[in-house]
């Protein structure tokens, strides 16, 4: 392929037969070919356009000009030119750059030369060629990259509807991950949205500055990879930034402004109560309106790292053993080595400081919960103090202080390389200047830190003072009350989450479904009866017929007696077939025949043969004629009267009756009524839960198992026969069942507050802080949603609503509770009195506040019990009451508490968290005692009983 005359052709090329590694290179290197194939409707950005030639770059290095190319009078020019740059795990191609920056097509117009004069070239148009799909596994990818117009094109022919743009195709000759570094790898993409709220000393006039972000996160290995955020535009108050709009390369040397979006890649935004950082609260509402309204920094930039398996363990570890994650920012004053030399002393000083240095605290902890992928939110900007940061994330060098040097070179050089490209590549006709001006700038920057023992990373405080001297401005951060927008994705979750289906083979494996119910025997009983009632009704209706026609006095005995009734069993006969009561008789039998035959003989289908169907004729005619002869018997010969029918109970009654049994501790009484409703309907799994919570009572946990299974193999994906599976697995300290238990119920009802609730206190129980985390805030966000969508659904409905709620309670309960019949109106069910209720209430709600904030304060009502404030521990201790299982956390919260030397690593909220749980426990266990005290039953004849005070 010819290559044009010139220093950047010629000399950063690589040859042609590089595609093609010979056996000596390691086997770690590759070779990527890129093929620009052709362009196409190029007269849309000019419309004179006659010859053009293609540059490809990447890295900052040109690999190649195509040969000068006629344009078609279509706009279409064939190009068909091929450059390729050699890559290495750990050279200047590597997979970090393969991942985040994209090769260059710029397209330049050529003019036709004059006399004495050279070629004149213009840039018309650029495109970018993401290499990301090589990392995910592809071989080779052929893309229609779009070609956006440059800044000095003559953009105004552009037609509305163009589609010009460049063919082009990336192969390699093998795969650059294995296939065990791409399953067991992953991609980490880091958005770095905006700064709000920054300080009133960012202006936009004065001085050219460059506000930048950085962060370091691992990459290969035990190495760790800067992700630099340069160039962030201060804008103006006014309009908030709009959504969803495209991320940006992390690369300043795009020359064509719409190339610098990522294709098929948006900010999209969500609501703040979505959002994993901070300031997502209510009370934080109108403050980030405001702020993201004001004055702030945008980079709308997107960073690109690839994990190998290694880093992703060293993640993982990071992140468990510290949750919080740096992020530096600082503004640094652009300036150009044409403005003057200057110093050797005033360029140590100024590579030595870093101005407005800040830093916010990522809580990445998120990440490790199952099937995590990403986190987005508002964190705090704070000046940077290395104590704190020491403290917090246990790192002790600043990333921006360790990149000052090479910050120096991209601000003193060209200004248009890319943000990591400056930090990381070699380029072979500039290599030997720039290291050389590298080492220079490193050395003087030593010997200046060596002259300086403040700042020595041995003494943590000293260091402290130091940075504080050199960065006043950090401090106007917490004043202004800075804080960044920021968005972290991993291509893979770094816990796996189980798939709904897996957890559902579990439990059917521990609990198999119930077989279906034998065919029903009490529909051939119930036929008979009919059987007989009709037979007896045909009987009554024709002696009625004969009185009418002979007269109630029977014929005397004798000869003549016998003629008589045989002459009278003539006319009857006659009488019955000429008025057609004969044939409407023989209707109303036929009926009870034919269910006879359907439920007793189970014949539903035609007969095969003749045969077959007269001897069934037979059989059915005897039995029949026997049934007849037991219903006339049963008619005409009068027995003794029988005894008065039991009153059959009805189903509520019995739960009633239970309830009352179980107040006045007569347990044996109410065993019987729950085993009463049981063998009325087996598949009733309201029953079984009831007694399940009633043998809970008892403390009989091994029979409460047995129930709360049996209700389970009815329904498997019944949420609460679930959770109480779970809560009975946890008392036996079966931890592993209950956590399929648990998980299994969260994923069949995601927007269950109880189900994520009580997930987040057996996790606390287990020590899992990470997952119990986790399970309390999507507990807390459902809460806030369905909170949010009662108020709006009872608007105006706010005093009825008001009154029900202080009533007394009904004995079917919500989606979120459990027991609509059979829970107990006395010890499970009762709450102390109300001054005990409110002082506990309000202190757990004093607790719970900072981190909960689930809805605005309502007062308690005047009448009956008052209202605690509605949390998700209130429903939880509500919903444990209610089936007689609050001593199963009970008992691990108060172990939690009373632990010594609990780590500084656990949070502050989960402590708060277990604070609130141990005084909500104590409240209803005291609660459960009081009410089991009887005083005097109400004058409604109902045995509730009323808890005496202590």
């Amino acid at each position: 392929m010819e290559v044009p005359e010139g220093p950047s052709a010629t000399k950063e090329s690589f040859p042609p037969d590089a595609s093609a590694p010979g056996e000596s290179q390691p086997s770690l290197r590759n070779v990527v070919q890129i093929t620009v194939v052709k362009g196409q409707d190029l007269k849309s950005i000019k419309s004179d356009t006659s010859i053009t030639l293609v540059r490809v770059e990447y890295n900052g290095v040109i690999l190649g000009d195509s040969s000068k190319t006629d344009v078609l009078p279509n706009g279409t020019a064939n190009y068909n030119f091929t450059a390729n740059f050699e890559y290495s795990s750990d050279g200047p191609n590597s997979w970090v750059d393969i991942a985040q920056k994209p090769v260059l097509l710029t397209v330049i117009e050529v003019s036709h030369k004059e006399k004495k004069q050279k070629e004149k070239t213009m840039p018309l148009g650029q495109a970018v060629l993401d290499l990301l799909p090589l990392l995910q596994g592809q071989c080779s990818f052929t893309v229609l990259a779009p070609l956006y117009a440059v800044s000095t094109s003559p953009s105004e022919s552009l037609h509305p509807e163009a589609k010009c743009a460049l063919e082009v195709s990336a192969c390699t000759k093998k795969p650059l991950l294995s296939a065990s570094q791409l399953s067991d790898g992953n991609f980490l993409s880091v958005t770095m949205e905006a700064a709000y709220s920054v300080p009133e000393a960012f202006v936009p006039t004065g001085p050219s500055q460059n506000y930048m972000a950085c962060l370091q996160v691992p990459a290969v290995g035990k190495k760790e990879v800067p992700l630099l955020f340069m160039n962030g535009v201060l804008k103006p108050g006014g309009e908030k930034e709009p959504l969803p709009r495209p991320k940006k390369w992390s690369l300043a040397n795009i020359i064509a402004p719409g190339a610098l979006n990522i294709p098929n890649s948006f900010i999209l935004g969500g609501p703040y109560e979505d959002e994993d950082g901070e300031l997502n609260k209510t009370k934080d509402r109108e403050f980030r309106i405001q702020a993201e309204s004001a004055k702030r920094i945008v980079w709308d930039t997107e960073g690109r790292c690839y994990l190998d398996p290694a880093a992703v363990l060293i993640l993982k570890k990071r992140i468990a053993e510290c949750q919080y994650w740096p992020v530096e920012v600082c503004r640094m004053p652009v300036t150009s080595s044409s403005k003057g030399k200057t110093s050797k002393a005033d360029k140590g000083d100024e590579d030595r400081q870093i101005f407005f240095h800040g830093v916010a605290y990522v809580d990445m902890m998120p990440l490790l919960c199952p099937g995590v992928k990403r986190i987005r939110g508002a964190f705090r900007v704070f000046a940077y103090q290395d104590s704190d940061v020491l403290e917090k994330t246990k790192r002790q060098q600043s990333v921006l202080r360790d990149l000052r040097p090479q910050i120096s070179l991209i601000k003193e050089g060209s200004g248009a390389s890319g943000t990591s490209s400056s930090l990381s590549r070699a380029v072979p006709s500039k290599a030997q200047r720039e290291d050389k001006e590298k080492m220079t700038r490193e050395q003087e920057f030593n010997r200046r830190m060596s002259h300086a023992p403040k700042v020595q990373l041995s003494d943590i405080a000293e260091e402290s003072a130091s940075v504080t001297s050199l960065s006043p401005e950090g401090k106007q951060y917490v004043e202004a009350g800075t804080f960044l927008v920021m968005e972290m994705k991993l291509d893979k979750a770094l816990v796996p989450k189980r798939l709904q289906e897996e957890l559902t083979k579990r439990v059917k494996e521990m609990i198999p479904p119930r077989p279906p119910l034998p065919p029903r025997t009490e529909g051939a009983k119930k036929a008979v009866e009919d059987y007989h009632n009709h037979v007896a009704s045909v009987a009554v209706a024709i002696l009625s017929e004969y009185h009418e026609l002979f007269g109630k006095q029977p014929p005397h005995q004798g000869a003549a007696a016998h003629q008589t009734l045989e002459e009278q069993k003539r006319q009857l006969n006659f009488e019955l077939n000429s008025s057609g009561k004969y044939f409407a008789f023989k209707e109303q039998l036929k009926y009870a025949v034919v269910k006879i035959v359907r439920e007793k003989y189970l014949k539903t289908t035609a007969f095969e043969t003749q045969e077959q169907f007269q001897a069934f004729l037979s059989e059915l005619y005897v039995y029949l004629v026997d049934q007849m002869h037991v219903a006339l018997n049963q008619l005409l010969y009068e027995e003794a009267a029988s005894p008065a029918p039991r009153i059959r109970m009805t189903d509520e009654q019995l739960c009633l009756f239970a309830r009352e049994a179980e107040v006045s501790k007569d347990y044996k009484l109410a065993s019987l009524y729950h085993q009463q409703r049981i063998a009325r309907d087996q598949r009733n799994i309201q029953y079984w839960l009831d007694y399940g919570a009633f043998c809970l009572l008892l403390e009989d946990t091994l029979k409460a198992q047995e129930c709360f299974r049996e209700a389970l193999s009815l329904d498997p994906h019944h949420v609460q026969s679930l959770l109480l599976c779970g809560i009975v697995a946890v008392v036996l300290q079966h931890y592993e069942e209950a956590e399929i238990f648990f998980e299994d119920a969260c994923c069949l009802e995601p927007c269950s507050v109880l189900a994520w609730t009580l997930s987040g206190l057996f996790y606390e129980l287990q020590n899992n802080n990470i997952q119990a985390e986790m399970a309390f805030r999507e507990a807390k966000k459902k809460l806030q949603a369905q909170q949010a969508r009662e108020r709006s659904i009872s608007g105006g409905e706010g005093g009825k609503k008001q009154s029900s709620a202080t009533s007394v309670r009904s004995s079917s309960l919500g989606s979120e509770q459990l027991l609509p019949e059979g829970v107990p109106d006395g010890s499970a069910n009762r709450l102390p009195e109300a001054g005990e209720e409110h002082a506990l209430a309000s202190a757990a709600a004093e607790e719970e506040a900072p981190e909960s904030e689930t809805a605005p304060e309502e007062p308690f009502p005047v009448s009956g019990h008052s209202q605690p404030p509605c949390t998700i521990f209130m429903k939880a201790v509500e919903f444990l009451m209610k089936v007689n299982a609050i001593q199963t956390f009970a008992y691990g919260r108060a172990v939690l508490v009373s632990l010594v030397g609990c780590p500084r690593s656990t949070q502050p909220s989960l402590r708060r968290f277990s604070d609130c749980h141990v005084k909500l426990s104590a409240f209803v266990l005291h609660g459960r005692k009081s009410c089991l005290k009887p005083n005097r039953p109400k004058s409604n004849g109902r045995s509730i009983f009323k808890g005496e005070e202590e």
